[in-house]
């Protein structure tokens, strides 16, 4: 609905999306400026200068992702990290590119254009840290859980963090200190593909249940990268380029209320979870 925030926040897979390209497109370049059209994503600055200054002049080296923060390293040491927060966007253009509403950061190259961080919500964080004190910064890096995108742990492993629990598994998937990234839309995708119900308790998981969780949380997350993202209205999504991402049409269950399940044609069904819509089939238990 025109007029009502978007709040629903990025998930693993469209920070992949966007760490993938800017890796490919600014790492070597060299900052010319640096300009920060306010304060909104600078919560750690007393003024924008005080930002800007820290980028002008530096080389960008590879971009990597930490959980959910994207984290580019700079000559001399020091990170670059931004959290792309809900309704956010980070896009290549060139410097005569007409600047989108909501622009807060435009960083301009001495050679290939510019990387700009659009974010009318003013929902991200950018700042730069000395190279050793990242997890100074940002503490709740020490607690990350499994990264589906990331290090693979064999099933046994993730078993232990599923069975060693008594909570429902929406939760579990969406307990960033247990698995990376995943939220809403994906953990209901999850759950659909694993045959198994949203409210159900992790520690009431049989072997072969904990097995095929596993499968479709790692199944999931990764073909949702390999499409890009998931482009939504409550959450639109486009990649570097501007183009949206296009896991979408592949989605099985998540806004897909009365349409007919690929598993039983019986319509989706929908019912409120902790505030917000969870979407399953009559043949998840």
């Amino acid at each position: 609905t025109p007029g009502v925030p978007v709040t629903i926040e990025l998930e693993l897979p469209e920070v992949e999306t966007i760490r993938y390209a800017l890796d490919r497109e600014v790492a070597g370049r060299k900052v010319k400026t640096a300009e920060a059209e306010s304060m909104a994503v600078l919560g750690r600055y007393r003024n924008r200068k005080q930002f800007t200054s820290t980028l002008e002049g530096r080389k960008f080296g590879g971009v990597r992702r930490i959980g959910l923060l994207l984290v580019t390293e700079l000559d001399g040491k020091d990170l670059l990290v931004i959290r792309p927060g809900a309704g956010a966007s980070l896009r290549r253009h060139a410097a005569r590119d007409e600047m989108a509403a909501g622009t807060e950061l435009t960083v301009t190259f001495t050679v290939g254009g510019q990387f700009r961080l659009v974010d009318p919500n003013g929902a991200s964080e950018v700042c730069v840290v000395a190279g050793d004190q990242l997890l100074a910064e940002f503490p709740e890096l020490a607690s990350l859980g499994f990264d589906p995108a990331g290090d693979m742990i064999p099933w046994t492993t993730f078993g232990g963090q599923v069975l060693g629990r008594s909570m429902p598994l929406k939760d579990l998937l969406c307990d960033d200190s247990i698995v990376v990234g995943v939220g809403d839309v994906y953990s209901d995708e999850i759950l659909f593909h694993a045959g198994l119900r949203h409210d159900r308790l992790s520690d009431s998981l049989s072997h072969q249940e904990v097995r095929r969780l596993h499968g479709a949380l790692i199944q999931v997350v990764n073909d949702a990268i390999k499409y890009r993202g998931t482009d939504l209205e409550e959450r639109p999504f486009v990649d570097v380029f501007g183009d949206p991402g296009i896991y979408g049409e592949h989605l099985a269950v998540y806004g897909r209320t009365g349409e007919l399940s690929e598993r039983n044609r019986t319509p989706i069904q929908r019912t409120k979870y902790k505030g917000s819509w969870t979407y399953y089939c009559d043949t998840q238990v």
